[in-house]
């Protein structure tokens, strides 16, 4: 069945019926509480109980079964244990119905079993045409239009507060929690989508409708593994097209983690750094906690994203600048002094100011609240910065103080209402929606606020990136049987026009001799054999072989050490090598990411792929623009670029040979298990790959 577009889902939550599948009368039941809550909320449409054993349920007249009811439900809630359900979706399905919600578990999240009664209910669906959300979810709702299919207690303290923020969840627990967490702050929630085991619609799935619909500003999203990567990556990319930020949790980082989301949804949990690299691709900002991640959010509803983002803070306290101004070099959020001659008409209003940036208008602004106005005027108009930072504690809430400083603020506001405006500030409830009434973001901690301004800096440096350039079209790649030998892999990668050091296969020491004297020596020696890819283990590399004689006897060094410590791999020979000096030393390498498929990794060689593990990841595949910034946003770029005097590399060649790379690594299709260049050499003029293995698996 191909999958419904998103103008289509979109009808799972604005149904005219829903039909609630072992109805309850106790609204404090599994299948009573969607009941209670949509009377509560006002729900328009019709509601049709179903249960054999009652005529009426919570004031509603109730069906014995789904061929009694009186129409077709457009949306179904499923509340019946195992076969029931299966059932259920039979009939649901014979009746016309588009879309099932599954409250019902015991599927794949607990084993083989159940992943095929899972399986059943799947395949029952898409007879009918009908789609599923669940099984094992704890549902859904829309508060505009009063639709709460959700057996949630979170709904007990409230209904959502008016609001654009959308929350897409596998887990419905944690779904339901960010909801509440979001009104406890007073932060509105218009829809929250639970996927739970995602036998059929997925997070994927709810933030490509969110992306669409027009009530939703702000998508917050909750994973613990993706099973159909180019059906994420393609959900993010809508929100992008739509300016829609992505704020988004994804655990299972580690093995503990990861185990707990297969037992848990029975998804793929996955590489944590290429998923890291695919929210990175599409600009979503990956949260690190609950709180990083509503505040965050909660950012993004004032819908400015600042380019370039800058951060300009006034304060009462020295001590709290400098609380921000470290928060703000964690972060890379920048902070440019004030201008001298600003600095000096500063200090001529207080001269016992400190206006550098922080702006510290000192506990005089007791005694003259205008300095705050004066003062955040004269950072936005002579400083320039995109976002603003106000650290005002106490004297931001206390009543003899509070009124005069909104005033001050609020004039300042309304001449450049294109900034960001966050508080620091402690006060009451009352005095808190006053300000966010008039537009400010409130931070009790000050630290929370950088974190989230740098994140709408982000976002607005993803949003006005330019289209990247389409990826050079690649020719069909043939993969050998078996693992090719060093020879064979830089044979085909060559034939993709990816540049490989001069070399010669030498079946025998003469041939060996004869080759090094044609490049020149110094030369390198290496064991050649497609069985042996980890050449360095057994010694299967010699270095600085400096003339014939050498030659003769590394090879028969080689051949030795090859069948003292591998013998029964095959030998195809020595491969000799022209050796390069005053080289930068770079890795490049594919791997096939179960979700994902190929994905391109890059970074310096040596210490800084073994211990500092600086490298960056994409997915395949992409051109030599993306190239490019991938390799420029390696830490240790700038000994690419030439740093302490040394001539810069060739990033154009390099930039070309991973893109070329990338663009191999699609052609060669699923048996193409991985590909390791180790080392890459980046030379003033060029870029050449030293060693070559490329791993084949079984088709996919």
């Amino acid at each position: 069945m191909s999958r419904t577009d998103a103008a289509d889902l979109a009808a799972l939550v604005r149904p005219g019926a829903v039909a609630i599948v072992g109805a309850s009368a106790d609204p404090t039941r599994i299948g009573g509480r969607p009941i209670a809550y949509m009377l509560r909320a006002g729900f328009q449409g019709a509601i049709l109980p179903v249960n054999p054993n009652r005529a009426e349920v919570q004031g509603l007249p109730c069906f014995p079964s789904v061929a009694a009811l009186p129409q077709a439900p457009d949306v179904a809630v499923i509340a019946v244990p195992g076969a029931a359900a299966l059932q259920a979706v039979e009939e649901l399905g014979a009746r016309g119905t588009r879309f099932a919600i599954l409250f019902t578990a015991g599927y794949a999240e607990i084993g083989e079993a159940g992943a095929e009664a899972q399986g059943a209910l799947v395949a029952a669906a898409r007879r009918h045409g009908m789609r599923l959300l669940g099984p094992n979810c704890l549902g859904l709702f829309n508060a505009a239009t009063g639709f709460y299919p959700i057996f949630s207690a979170s709904l007990e303290g409230g209904l959502p507060l008016p609001g654009r923020i959308g929350i897409a969840s596998q887990s419905g627990a944690y779904g339901t929690h960010l909801f509440t967490a979001c009104r406890n702050r007073h932060i509105g929630t218009a829809m929250l989508v639970t996927t739970g085991n995602e036998a059929d619609l997925s997070v994927a799935d709810a933030i490509g409708w969110m992306a669409q619909d027009d009530g939703i500003d702000v998508i917050m999203a909750y994973a613990e593994g993706v099973q159909d990567g180019p059906a994420f990556a393609g959900a993010l990319a809508e929100a992008r097209r739509a300016k829609k930020p992505v704020v988004m949790m994804k655990v299972g980082r580690s093995a503990i983690g990861s185990a707990a989301a297969r037992s848990h949804t029975a998804s793929i949990a996955g590489n944590d750094a290429v998923f890291s690299a695919v929210l990175a691709e599409h600009g979503v900002i990956r949260a690190r906690s609950t709180e990083e991640l509503i505040d965050i959010a909660y950012a993004a509803t004032r819908r400015i994203y600042p380019v370039p983002n800058s951060l300009g803070v006034i304060t009462i306290s020295g001590g709290a600048g400098v609380l921000i101004s470290d928060a703000a070099e964690a972060v890379g959020l920048p902070m440019p002094a004030m201008p001298e001659d600003a600095q000096a008409r500063l200090k001529a209003i207080l001269p016992i100011a400190a206006p550098r940036n922080p702006v510290d208008c000192t506990a005089q602004a007791f005694n003259d609240l205008s300095l705050i106005g004066r003062f955040t005027e004269a950072m936005i108009a002579e400083g320039g910065y995109a976002s603003i930072l106000a650290f005002f504690t106490q004297i931001g809430g206390a009543p003899s103080m509070a009124p005069a400083i909104r005033a001050q603020l609020n004039a300042v506001k309304a001449r450049h209402p294109d900034r960001l405006y966050a508080l620091s500030v402690l006060a009451s409830e009352e005095r808190n929606r006053d300000y966010e009434a008039d537009g400010y973001l409130l931070y009790e901690d000050p630290a929370r606020a950088v974190v989230a301004l740098d994140a709408m800096g982000r976002l607005g440096a993803s949003f006005s990136e330019i289209e990247p350039v389409p990826p050079p079209a690649g020719a069909p790649v043939r993969l050998p049987d078996e693992n090719p030998s060093e020879a064979e892999a830089k044979r085909l990668l060559s034939a993709a026009g990816i540049a490989t050091v001069p070399e010669a296969a030498c079946a025998d020491a003469a041939a060996a001799v004869a080759a090094a004297e044609s490049f020149g020596f110094p030369v390198v020696m290496k064991i050649l054999s497609p069985d042996i890819l980890h050449k360095t283990e057994i010694g299967g590399v010699l270095l600085d072989v400096a003339d014939a004689e050498a030659v003769r006897r590394g090879y028969a060094i080689l051949i030795e050490r090859a069948a003292r410590h591998a013998p029964s791999a095959r030998i195809d020979g020595v491969l000799v090598a022209c050796q390069v000096r005053g080289a930068v030393e770079c890795i490049m390498g594919i791997q096939r990411d179960p979700v994902f498929g190929p994905v391109a990794m890059v970074g310096l060689g040596g210490v800084f792929v073994e211990v500092m593990r600086d490298v960056v990841f994409r997915r395949c595949p992409f051109g030599e623009d993306v190239a490019e910034a991938m390799i420029r946003s390696i830490k240790a770029a700038p000994l690419l670029t030439g740093a302490r005097g040394r001539p810069p590399c060739d990033i154009a060649a390099l930039a070309r040979m991973l893109s070329r790379l990338s663009v191999f690594a699609v052609a060669a299709g699923p048996r193409l298990a991985s590909i390791d260049l180790n080392p890459v050499f980046a030379l003033p003029e060029g870029a050449f790959a030293a060693d070559a293995v490329i791993e084949v698996g079984e088709a996919g």
